[in-house]
């Protein structure tokens, strides 16, 4: 059996000086209750054929009803326990507040084996978070994505370059609302 494949984008920001992240809550029965670990970059399976970058950009629209702009990092692949490989991206952006995400609805048997469906966001919250608190909230696979996000921006401050894109959203995306890319703060 082929082990599944996902991939996802993990949007940052700076605010007064400190490196923010975005992550997303799922919603349903399984995640109601639970909030430290519970959190994720926006993320889901490839498609068939699908190339990594532009299902995470397919994922991310999905999830959160925003479409992502800008230029794209490369944070390499985790994997969960399960065998699931997960690879996730970086880019800047920002939205505007107060944010009410836009997301597809689930249909699950709940209780299992009741015969009973029930409907729900696949998504229920999205937010920014500090660092410190992401990595508290993330779930332990996708606090790596963070780490190496910082990383990243920290060799980027050093070196005093840009950060260099891996690839940028394919061509002719359109969607509800976009995240706009940040300008840097004094």
């Amino acid at each position: 059996m082929a082990r599944q494949i996902s991939a996802g984008l993990l949007m940052y920001r700076i605010r007064r000086n400190q490196l923010e992240v975005f992550l997303v809550h799922h919603g349903g029965p399984f995640f109601r209750k639970k909030d430290l670990g519970a959190w994720f970059v926006p993320k889901g399976t490839l498609e068939t054929g699908e190339a990594p970058v532009d299902g995470a950009v397919r994922e991310f629209t999905e999830e959160t009803g925003i479409v992502p702009h800008g230029e794209f990092v490369p944070l390499g692949s985790v994997r969960y326990k399960s065998g699931k490989r997960v690879h996730a991206w970086a880019f800047r952006g920002d939205i505007e507040e107060p944010f009410s995400i836009k997301t597809l609805m689930v249909e699950l048997e709940w209780p299992p084996r009741s015969g009973t469906m029930i409907h729900f966001p696949e998504i229920d919250r999205a937010e920014f978070f500090s660092v410190t608190e992401a990595k508290r909230k993330a779930h332990s696979a996708h606090g790596t994505f963070i780490e190496r996000l910082e990383r990243y921006l920290r060799g980027q401050n050093e070196a005093g370059s840009p950060p260099r894109p891996s690839a940028s959203p394919p061509a002719g995306r359109a969607g509800r609302r976009g995240a706009t890319p940040e300008t840097p703060r004094a």
